[in-house]
């Protein structure tokens, strides 16, 4: 029994797991409860109008014998018809009257009066709340209401009471077949709403299951399927277009790290190939001490290199960690920027460049980590120099904005192709290939610039144009972000 019990709420546990029997579980117990509040309240409207059309029924009635009574207290006949004749003639909903004079003696009665109702009882009944409709049953168990009110007989001082009472039993039939077809509804509604809400469901989510269909076959060697979202409904609609975002972004970072593994495996095969080549030449046979010397001097420039390679992708790989930090401190912009053109003075001058500053007379301070801002600008200092033919000048600008600093390196070098310039921050890419190569440069420059900038929350922007030389521009917030 245990068994078979656990069976049941595992079963049930799984299908309260999927989304279709949730969204038919919540549909179902919408719509009988929208099902139970309508017929209830249609009900009890239909309840308060029988009573409301009851009891101006019954105060209509007594008012009519209240007239006669008072206006015409001797007619006689027109009283007994009012009474006893009257009534005798409806087949549907009859209705019972009895006049009493001030000794509570009956006067008028109408007939079979007294075969449907207890009289002596009723006038305890009535006279207990006179002039409001009272539910009583008759002697044969049909529901009655009835009512009571005095009435003035002409002019005189004395006044007859006139009991009233009218079979309702066809309105209780009425509230009763309501209420019989009130639980037909609903059962029929327990019957036809979990099939409907089940097929209105499952049609609701098929687009999530065309989604989530899509998604699974899309992996690291089909990442240029998109999801369609022509017809799905906004909210799927715009789900989809954030799936395809998502894709786009990691299509694009598949390919820069495919990219980006080509070059550095490019990149570090030629240094080790050459100091391979050499290792290899060099015990070929017996070698004097020069050429050794010789050979451990090329060995020795190519490590280097590969130790640069190696340092440059350890500081982006710790640039783009999130946990990276910054060690900021108050920097006079136009005295770091003069430092860099010291440093770089002597380079500058063996090529014939002249290095040059243009700050603001007003110092420029701002919280900043100078190692790193030394390095970006020092990164751009070099490429100016290697791209600026003798005679030409490389300008260090500085400017400070409401709400940042720009830093701006110029030179009047050769300028950089349109086609190339979207792709000057990839890691390893080189306008000249073979002088980058030549001059030992490793192409990841300006990443590491691009990677000191979103560091501290700035950008760098590049312009350039053939001939007339390129401008490279760090803009770098004044307030650090929280």
């Amino acid at each position: 029994m245990s068994w078979n019990l656990k069976r049941s709420a595992d079963r049930l546990s799984r299908f309260w797991g999927t989304l279709a029997f949730r969204l038919t579980a919540w549909y179902v117990l919408a719509g009988v409860a929208l099902v139970i509040f309508t017929t209830a309240s249609l009900y009890f409207l239909l309840v308060a109008e029988l009573q409301k059309s009851t009891d101006l029924f019954l105060a209509d009635k007594i008012n009519v014998v209240r007239t006669m009574l008072r206006e015409r207290p001797d007619d006689t006949d027109a009283l007994r018809e009012e009474i006893e004749l009257e009534s005798a003639a409806r087949r549907y909903q009859q209705f019972y009257i009895r006049l009493l004079d001030e000794r509570n003696i009956p006067l008028l009665t109408t007939p079979g009066m007294a075969e449907q109702l207890d009289l002596p009882r009723l006038t305890i009944q009535t006279q207990s709340s006179p002039e409001r409709a009272k539910s009583v049953k008759g002697k044969n168990g049909r529901p009655f209401f009835v009512m009571s009110a005095p009435a003035v007989v002409g002019g005189s001082a004395y006044s007859d009471t006139i009991e009233i009472a009218i079979d309702v039993s066809q309105q209780e039939a009425l509230l009763a077949r309501y209420r019989q077809r009130f639980w037909l509804i609903l059962l029929g509604t327990l019957a036809v709403f979990p099939l409907v809400g089940y097929q209105i469901a499952r049609r609701g989510i098929r687009p999530v299951k065309e989604v989530a269909r899509i998604a699974r076959h899309i992996s690291s060697t089909n990442l240029h399927e998109r999801i369609q979202p022509e017809g799905y409904p906004s909210e799927l609609a715009s789900l989809a277009a954030t799936f395809n975002n998502m894709l786009d972004g990691l299509e694009e970072s598949f390919d820069r790290i495919s990219r980006f593994s080509a070059d550095i495996a490019h990149d570090l095969r030629t240094p080790v190939n050459i100091i391979r080549g050499e290792a290899e030449v060099a015990l070929a046979r017996a070698r004097t001490v020069e050429e050794y010397r010789e050979v451990l001097g090329s060995c020795l420039e190519e490590g280097v290199r590969l130790s640069n390679l190696i340092g440059d992708l350890l500081f982006l790989a710790r640039a783009e960690s999130p946990l990276a930090h910054l060690h900021r401190e108050s920097i006079d912009i136009g005295e770091l920027l003069s430092g860099i053109r010291e440093y770089y003075e002597a380079p500058a001058a063996e090529r014939g460049v002249f290095l040059t500053t243009e700050v603001p007379l007003t110092p420029v301070i701002a919280q900043l980590d100078r190692t790193l801002l030394q390095r970006a600008v020092g990164n751009l200092v070099s490429n100016a120099l290697a791209h600026t033919p003798p005679g030409k000048s490389v300008v260090l600008g500085a400017s400070a904005e409401a709400a940042s600093i720009r830093i701006e390196v110029s030179d009047a070098g050769e300028g950089i192709p349109p086609e190339a310039l979207p792709r000057v921050f990839d890691r390893f890419f080189r306008v000249d290939e073979s002088r980058s190569q030549a001059s030992g440069g490793t192409g990841l420059g300006l990443a590491i610039v691009q990677g000191i900038m979103l560091l501290h929350g700035g950008k760098v922007e590049i312009a350039s144009q053939l001939g007339q030389g390129t401008q490279v521009t760090l803009s770098i917030p004044v307030s650090p972000a929280a």
